[in-house]
């Protein structure tokens, strides 16, 4: 589900956290998976467990969560809601506004 200033929210082990999609956490993602954005578009179509880890974790981060990429790892996440969830901070990037910024009329 989004909630203002795109935020989306994913369930880690049995408490809610926001996710954002930032600058910040696209800088993270292409930093961690390597590339430029068009190559980690493509690698993305067919992405690894590996893979959403880091993007849940930058996006976690993006969202004000200070979780490490280790505690992470050893959480319960859902792995299908991580997809989910990815997928709709991501939605964010059609709309008309920037990264981490709240459409015209959000508060």
């Amino acid at each position: 589900m989004t909630h203002p200033h795109n935020d989306v929210r994913i369930r880690i082990d049995g408490e809610e956290r926001p996710l954002r999609l930032t600058l910040g956490a696209l800088a993270d993602i292409e930093d961690a998976l390597g590339g430029d954005f068009e190559a980690l578009k493509e690698r993305l179509k067919r992405p690894r467990v590996g893979d959403v880890l880091l993007i849940l974790h930058a996006l976690l981060a993006g969202g004000g969560t200070t979780l490490s990429l280790e505690a992470l790892r050893a959480s319960k996440v859902d792995i299908a809601e991580a997809a989910r969830a990815i997928g709709e901070a991501f939605a964010a990037l059609e709309g008309d506004a920037p990264p981490g910024k709240p459409h015209v009329g959000e508060s």
